[in-house]
């Protein structure tokens, strides 16, 4: 039974309230690798777990190979999702990373103006289990598990208002927070006990 004077939630595709398109194809980045200069193309290994873009080692194609890849630049807020290999990993694209490019293993989703859906909650929806297995099934039939751009479009979402899909956000990234302080302290134990026994052996032949 849903609280009094609760708003319901607001069902639709994900085609509905965002634009999606798929990474070019691997011929046009043929010179992909470790340049000094160059435009920046994002592929999956540049994700990280909390739904972000590592910038340190991310690769670059050569200047004069920008222009047939305008149509893949990125904006702030945009959403990545990998598409073939492991499926429904996603990052968040972040200010510093705009006018980059992805690679083909993605898709782009980007949120269209005035749907009132906050790219961190989209990206905690889309990463939840029961939503992966819905895009994982027809996908994992294939040799190679992957979907497109159009199964994407047609995934039903659940969309609160704004101010549900904030307390949403800032709850989970409470809970992020909890967690990696306490795989921090799992990591000091972790590093301590080869020291800790030698300790406790030293003292106990004296």
């Amino acid at each position: 039974m849903r609280p009094a004077g609760a708003v319901p939630l607001r069902h639709t595709s994900l085609g509905t309230v965002a634009e999606i398109k798929a990474g070019p194809s691997g011929a046009r980045l043929k010179e992909l690798g470790d340049h000094p200069r160059g435009l920046r193309v994002i592929t999956p290994a540049d994700f990280t777990e909390a739904q972000r873009v590592d910038s340190q080692n991310v690769r670059r194609v050569p200047e004069r190979e920008e222009k047939p890849l305008e149509a893949y630049r990125l904006e702030e807020g945009d959403l990545l999702v990998v598409r073939q290999g492991a499926l429904g990993r996603l990052a968040v694209i972040e200010p510093d990373q705009r006018g980059w490019v992805y690679g083909s293993s993605c898709l782009r989703v980007r949120i269209k103006s005035s749907t009132g859906v906050d790219p961190s909650y989209l990206a905690a929806y889309l990463s939840q289990p029961r939503t992966l297995e819905r895009l994982k099934g027809p996908a994992l039939s294939s040799t190679i598990p992957s979907f497109n751009a159009t199964a994407l479009r047609d995934l039903e979402i659940a969309v609160p208002e704004s101010a549900q899909q904030e307390r949403i956000v800032a709850t989970l990234n409470d809970m992020d927070e909890a967690i990696a302080a306490r795989l921090a302290v799992v990591e000091r134990m972790k590093a301590l006990r080869p020291s800790v026994f030698e300790a406790l052996l030293e003292g106990e032949s004296s």
